[in-house]
């Protein structure tokens, strides 16, 4: 498979600021796991107007955190890049406590749970609604900073990054992470929309991206190059897989996965549905229903 420069390490003190550039802080909150790694990097922009970007989960103690590490300024605005509860989880909680406003897509695409992807982790936050709908393009700004909201659907289809076109940094949320690739969760995440999503962001000029989870990626255009090839190399795996007459992603992900914490299988099956659907959109693959996790496919003929 293509090598993704994943960085691993990162140092931090769970709920305490670090800043990782100047007039920006992170604040980790304490709900790490197999899918939040050390847990939601919560991003802090301004000293005097705050811009918080996904305030994390909904946990009275994180959220004391974060407003210690605020400190007496005013937060202005608070951003979300997606509808996942660690993300988005604590927002109203946070909002309540100072009065401003959230800004975001929307709410999350997929309104029943029984019709979402299986929750990975805290899953989706389905009573989240925003303040104010924003998206592609928009603009906020305050005395001491300008954010560019930048819509990058794929893992899910209300996803937003946020340039801070001063510092030449992108916020990525989980459109990019740090340690691990972005898992794509059928029906709302799709895979086609997020390659599209990342040759998007292979045409700006960012410096840096500032996940929510890992530490910040320093060679962007590198990184992004990377995992794309990396996708596009998933799609070539699971066509061989059919050549071998594995036909299920269940058996699929068996063979491809083998070596991979089997904890995180649910999410690979996810991620193979997502591919199968793209290749069979774009007639590589056959399938005789809408495809679902428990599908029978085959190469086309």
């Amino acid at each position: 498979m293509p090598s993704i420069p994943f960085v691993k390490d990162i140092d931090f003190t769970p709920g305490v600021a670090d800043e990782v550039l100047p007039g920006v802080r992170r604040v980790i909150a304490g709900n790490p796991g197999p899918f939040t790694y050390t847990g939601t990097g919560v991003y802090l922009i301004g000293e005097t107007d705050v811009a918080v970007i996904d305030p994390g989960p909904d946990d009275p103690a994180h959220l004391d955190a974060l407003e210690t590490a605020i400190g007496g300024a005013r937060v202005s605005h608070i951003l979300i890049t997606h509808t996942h509860s660690d993300h988005c989880g604590g927002a109203r909680a946070f909002a309540d406590r100072t009065g401003a406003p959230i800004y975001g897509f929307g709410p999350h695409p997929v309104q029943k749970r029984e019709h979402d992807a299986p929750a990975l982790d805290e899953g989706a936050d389905y009573s989240f609604r925003p303040d104010e709908i924003i998206g592609d393009g928009a603009r906020l700004e305050t005395a001491e900073w300008r954010i560019e909201a930048v819509h990058t659907p794929g893992h899910l289809s209300n996803h937003l990054c946020f340039a801070l076109p001063a510092q030449k940094a992108l916020f990525t949320g989980d459109h990019m992470m740090g340690w691990a690739t972005t898992v794509v969760a059928p029906p709302d995440g799709d895979m086609t929309a997020y390659l599209d999503s990342l040759d998007l962001l292979l045409g700006r000029e960012d410096d840096v991206y500032l996940p929510t989870h890992g530490a910040p990626i320093e060679s962007p255009r590198r990184f992004v190059r990377a995992v794309r090839a990396h996708r596009l190399m998933r799609d070539a795996q699971i066509l061989e897989q059919l050549r071998k007459g594995r036909n299920g992603i269940p058996e699929m992900v068996a063979a491809m996965y083998a070596d991979v914490d089997p904890r995180l299988h649910k999410a690979a099956a996810l991620n193979v549905l997502a591919h199968l659907i793209r290749l069979v959109g774009i007639g590589r693959a056959a399938c005789d229903e809408t495809p679902t996790l428990s599908s029978v496919y085959r190469l086309k003929e």
